[in-house]
């Protein structure tokens, strides 16, 4: 089967940033689709005008907000329904380097069985915070994973196939809020997806630039620490699977090396 890439970009409530966030992956990439997630602050509107006569553009929208899983799940079965493979994740409230996507998409080319994660370089006005919290997910993620090799559990800038991500989705009833990108990476590593690791900046925008974060600390981390209860669980389950294939793995890299 060919590889057939879009970007999809899910937003909620993300203002007028919303309409520069598409502009900005519209001149790296086509087709963009964007899922609009039960937002109430009229930004689907603002995005339909400033695009109208785009064909290359296209809104999906969401009665209720259910999530950033949720919203990309309705993305992955409309695109695999049109026969794309592969679809590039990005936030719509400027974070991620639309500059980056045709980067991402070759990488993804060049090895389409993989899960192209991006790395994130962050700049001086990240949140230490932040910085520092994700280090716990990735920890977890790597422990849940036998050391698979996930750069980053979080950073939503990365570049999935289609067919295996959409097939743990909808075997999962978690993966559909904030527990998306770093649920999603586990269990793709547990299906056997290899992750590649890709460098890219992040931003975080201040709110006279436009910046908008649904993030809330106690929701939020308790949301993710029940997650990784979770993964742990079905860890330990599939360890001796898990095993077997890093061991597998290994002989493989050792052969590549010495041949």
């Amino acid at each position: 089967m060919p590889v057939r890439q879009l970007v999809l970009i899910p937003s909620y409530n993300t203002g007028p940033r919303l309409v520069q966030t598409v502009r900005e992956a519209r001149l790296a990439w086509a087709p963009v689709w964007v899922v609009i997630d039960g937002s109430t602050d009229g930004s689907d509107e603002l995005l339909a005008a400033a695009t109208a006569g785009d064909e290359a553009v296209r809104i999906i929208r969401r009665p209720r907000n259910g999530g950033k899983g949720a919203a990309v799940l309705d993305g992955l079965r409309a695109a695999a329904a049109e026969g794309f493979t592969h679809v590039l994740t990005m936030d719509a409230d400027g974070q991620h380097p639309a500059e980056r996507i045709g980067d991402f998409m070759a990488a993804s080319r060049a090895a389409p069985n993989a899960l192209v994660l991006g790395q994130p370089v962050f700049g001086p006005e990240a949140p230490a915070v932040r910085v520092r919290g994700r280090r716990v997910s990735n920890w977890w993620a790597n422990l849940e994973t036998l050391g698979a090799g996930i750069g980053d559990s979080l950073f939503g800038f990365r570049v999935y196939p289609i067919a295996p991500l959409l097939e743990v989705m909808e075997q999962s009833r978690g993966m559909r809020r904030f527990d998306f990108d770093p649920e999603a990476a586990v269990r793709l590593c547990w299906a056997g997806v290899r992750p590649v690791n890709i460098p890219a900046p992040v931003r975080y925008l201040s709110r006279e630039e436009g910046g908008v974060s649904h993030f809330n600390y106690l929701r939020d981390n308790l949301l993710l620490f029940r997650m990784h209860v979770r993964l742990m669980f079905g860890m330990l389950a599939r360890l001796p699977r898990l095993a077997r294939g890093m061991a597998a793995a290994g002989k493989r890299n050792a052969s590549a090396r010495a041949g």
